[in-house]
């Protein structure tokens, strides 16, 4: 394929909303978002509407060359979705896959929404990776294992972080954090 062509990335594309999804899911269901602790949670929200806004745009219109650009984007989504399958409490199914039983504060009540969120992602990021990322380096998605220690360290001290604040500044977008610690002062 011509590396200057135009290429349509629909899988890229249903990857960064999915992940954008997961991040906006949290915010929704009261645990802050991914970077809320460090930038508040206005400024994570937007930073991801862009974010995301801009990654499915060039994901239908940047050309061939930029492949090696949306395989680094798929390795961390994925990443990220493994991070999640392997850093919090889960069981198995029947299939003997990995299905979070809690997750950053979300509680038990909601993982029937939130792990399919979270397979949608992973699987439209190793599809992408397999399907739509033809210039770039082979070995260049093998840099998404190696990802996963660091991002559940993040994703650990950024819950730290987020139930610092809700338990100094409650708010609507922290409120199942501080619902969770208020539990757990009185009933723990």
């Amino acid at each position: 394929m011509n590396r200057t062509a135009r290429r349509r990335r629909p899988l890229t594309r249903v990857t960064a909303a999915a992940t954008a999804t997961h991040a906006f899911f949290e915010l929704a269901a009261g645990v802050g978002m991914p970077l809320a602790s460090l930038l508040g949670p206005f400024t994570a929200a937007s930073a991801w509407a862009v974010g995301t806004a801009t990654a499915w745009r060039a994901g239908g219109t940047w050309p061939s060359r930029d492949d090696p650009a949306f395989a680094v984007l798929n390795g961390v989504s994925l990443a990220a979705v493994i991070a999640h399958l392997t850093g919090w409490p889960r069981r198995r199914t029947r299939l003997g896959l990995p299905w979070l039983t809690d997750c950053e504060g979300l509680g038990p009540r909601l993982m029937p929404y939130y792990n399919p969120i979270l397979y949608v992602s992973g699987t439209a990021a190793v599809a992408a990776l397999l399907l739509e990322n033809e210039s770039a380096p082979r070995r260049l998605p093998l840099l998404a294992p190696a990802l996963v220690p660091l991002l559940v360290a993040a994703q650990r001290a950024e819950h730290r972080r987020l139930k610092a604040i809700a338990a100094a500044r409650p708010g609507w977008w922290n409120r199942r954090l501080v619902e969770a610690g208020h539990f757990a002062r009185h009933h723990g």
